[in-house]
């Protein structure tokens, strides 16, 4: 049967990170990456955070702006893109600047765009045939010129006027926005404010009457001299309806003579103190005399006095009460006060503004610069053209292929800069929200979750840090290290957790022997510490009692110490039996068979461990870790041995001729240590699997021989029984 051949654009494909990806070459393969199956594509979504990307392009990419790219959005710039420059192959150069000639004025956006190009060109006075990122990346700069750039603000430099343009002057002094030329400007909302407010501040000013004002000018004033001793004249009269009420209560209620007398120095800096006391003496008549006040208010009554002209000696309640009341009107219309934001410009001003009447021009200035919104949006379009011109290419090998990651001479936009620790570096860190070691332990690779802190900088965020290279014996969580990003910076970074998978078939081959000496290391110190701490026991009570005279001296106790050299004798025993077992069971083989059994028992002990890394090593992939951070990946992207080696480098140092003889010493003796203990435990499995066979060999039962008659050996002769003893004669 014939296979069924693919209808549709030629895409050409290759191996990348052992899956089979599509290869864009060419501005026809961006131009039809509509008609790519997205089933092929390697990415389906990914963020707009955490990426070493221009920000700016990804924004532009994310259309809906959630702050993710899905394939939708990707397909529909490829096709703007392709479709606004007349040659789509310049897309693959990543350049940052075009020609004008390379915008396709066929197409209605394109030749809308050129047109732009040459707006901004001639606003910045430059006459060449080409325009750059440069050129656009500073929009106060282009419409620093303009009076009318689409935004709905206008400047001073907008009014046709001079007296317009101090119009504009005064309302943004007020409230105001910023012009896309970088100049304050007001909207139509602050035109529309400023005159309301207007409005209602002279309106409000035309109610106060004389009727509002009981003191005239000096009302206010008048006001505020009362409201500073309202309280204090409330409390005097309270005081006088207490005594009037209970006579008893007079000493209570009136001047405390003790406070006063109590006051040291000079008395004069304790008027605050002084001004606790009542402002006057009570009585039950209830006349506060406004000559005979409490010396610390005796100024603000005599402002009240000069100001409202009550008084000047002595007044009732209800007097007081009558003042108040003069004020009633003015309180009120102070509440109903309104346009307090326009009152500093003064009454006079604000009465010419109304009559003047320019607001109906203002928002005819408003609507003109409106009206360039189109032509402004285009000129800003023109940016986003150069943008993608530069970036778009990168994105898509980052996005559709993932071919930057397994470039040696490129990092993939997840790529967040290197991690130096433990005498390494890795280049594969990914930026993360925090640890996921549930989902990265599905990656199989050896992760380490930092969280990379810089104080000189005020940033802070984690990383997820993949180590390809090395030994991992001295890694643990908490460990520091330090993170260098794409630009150089530098931060504090450290292990907040650990993704435990094999680094290298070499590393698994010792993993066994390293547990075993581990689990030993840590039984060992903890038998020592609980000897230590039963030693320390057994020391401060060995004090204690010699410091206690009535303790009795414990009797020596000749049992226990023979039983200590009985268990020590044992034990050598023990040992002794050990190695004669050993030299038994070796006695008949030769050198190369011992060193056969041991390489055979030591792949016994390592084989699984090394099968177990060499298929986790084929299986690692980038997707699991790029997942945990919000990306959607859609084909494996494995990181194979080789290529694992070229993303971790670890240091090489010279092979120095001098040495330090004490590092010399400490290496040999590690070293010793360690073949010995490996020869040790592989001699004793050795032992074990031969004892085993010689009890099965003697078990089995020996073959009869048939004996002839004369050879066969002669009986026993049973033993001689000792003679009877002789009995005693009889007497």
């Amino acid at each position: 049967m014939k296979k069924k051949k693919l209808i549709g654009y030629p895409w050409k494909f290759s191996s990348v990170g052992g899956t089979v990806r599509v290869k864009i070459l060419s501005g026809e393969d961006i131009r039809n990456l509509w008609q790519l199956d997205r089933k092929m594509w390697t990415v389906l979504s990914c963020p707009t955070a955490g990426l070493e990307f221009d920000e700016k392009t990804l924004k532009m990419i994310d259309i809906d702006a959630d702050g993710r790219i899905r394939v939708d959005e990707v397909i529909k710039t490829s096709q703007w893109l392709t479709r606004i420059i007349k040659d789509a192959n310049l897309l693959l150069k990543e350049a940052d600047s075009l020609k004008l000639s390379d915008f396709n004025v066929d197409d209605p956006d394109g030749a809308r765009l050129q047109a732009s190009a040459k707006q901004i060109l001639k606003n910045l006075g430059l006459k060449k045939e080409d325009i750059s990122l440069e050129d656009t990346a500073d929009n106060v700069k282009i419409f620093a010129d303009t009076k009318f750039n689409g935004d709905g603000i206008i400047t001073p430099a907008s009014a046709s006027g001079v007296s317009d343009g101090k119009l504009i002057e005064t309302i943004a002094s007020i409230a105001s926005a910023v012009d896309r030329s970088g100049a304050a400007g007001i909207t139509a909302e602050h035109i529309e404010a400023f005159y309301a407010a207007c409005a209602d501040y002279a309106a409000w000013q035309a109610a106060g009457t004389p009727d509002v004002f009981p003191f005239g000018d000096k009302t206010a004033d008048a006001l505020a001299a009362v409201n500073a001793v309202k309280d204090k004249v409330a409390d005097f009269f309270m005081r006088c309806k207490l005594i009037g009420f209970e006579e008893a209560l007079s000493p209570a209620v009136d001047v405390k003579v003790d406070a006063i007398a109590g006051i040291e120095g000079n008395l004069a800096a304790a008027a605050d103190e002084i001004g606790l006391q009542p402002l006057a003496k009570p009585a039950a008549d209830g006349k506060l005399d406004l000559k005979a006040v409490n010396p610390a208010w005796k100024a603000a009554v005599d402002a009240v006095v000069a100001l409202t002209g009550i008084g000047p000696k002595a007044i009732k309640e209800e007097d007081w009460a009558a003042l108040l009341g003069k004020f009633a009107p003015y309180i009120a219309w102070l509440d109903a006060k309104k346009g307090a934001e326009v009152e500093g410009l003064g009454l006079e001003a604000i009465q010419t503004i109304l009559k003047d009447d320019r607001k109906a021009a203002l928002l005819a200035l408003v609507e003109k610069d409106k009206a360039e919104e189109a032509n402004a949006l285009s000129i800003e379009e023109v940016d986003k053209v150069l943008r993608l011109n530069k970036h778009f290419y990168r994105f898509l090998n980052n996005y559709v292929v993932l071919a930057d990651f397994y470039d040696k001479n490129r990092m993939a936009v997840f790529q967040a800069g290197r991690l130096y620790i433990d005498q390494r570096s890795t280049d594969l860190c990914v930026k993360v929200a925090g640890p996921a070691p549930e989902i990265s332990s599905l990656s199989g690779m050896y992760i380490l979750y930092c969280s990379c802190v810089s104080e000189k900088l005020g940033k802070s965020f984690n990383i997820a840090a993949v180590l390809t290279a090395g030994d991992v014996d001295d890694l643990r969580v908490g460990r520091n290290a330090v993170f260098y990003d794409r630009e150089g910076n530098d931060y504090t970074a450290k292990v907040t957790a650990i993704v435990e998978n094999p680094i290298s078939v070499r590393q698994a081959f010792w993993s066994p022997y390293k547990k075993v000496a581990r689990m030993v290391s840590d039984k060992i110190d903890k038998k020592a510490a609980e000897k230590n701490e039963k030693s320390m026991a057994g020391l401060t009570d060995a004090t204690n009692n010699a410091t206690d005279a009535k303790a009795p001296a414990a009797p020596f106790d000749i049992a226990k110490f023979a039983g200590i050299f009985a268990a020590v004798g044992m034990a050598l025993g023990l040992i002794g039996a050990a190695l004669a077992g050993v030299i038994a069971a070796l006695k008949g083989i030769t050198w190369w068979q011992v060193l056969i059994i041991i390489a055979v028992v030591m792949l016994l002990i390592s084989g699984p461990a090394m099968f177990i890394a060499w298929r986790k090593l084929r299986k690692r992939d980038i997707g699991p870790v790029l997942n945990a951070n919000g990306w959607a990946i859609n084909a494996k992207s494995l990181v194979n041995v080789k290529f694992g080696k070229t993303l971790t480098a670890l240091a090489k140092f010279p092979k120095l001729t001098a040495v330090d003889p004490e590092a010399r010493r400490k290496r040999f003796w590690r070293w010793f240590w360690s073949i010995l203990i490996l020869l040790l435990v592989a001699s004793g499995i050795t032992c074990y699997v031969l004892h085993k066979r010689c009890k099965v060999v003697e078990e089995e039962p020996a073959p009869v021989e048939e004996v002839a008659p004369e050879a066969a050996p002669a009986e026993e002769a049973p033993a001689a029984e000792l003679p009877a003893p002789e009995e005693a004669p009889q007497e």
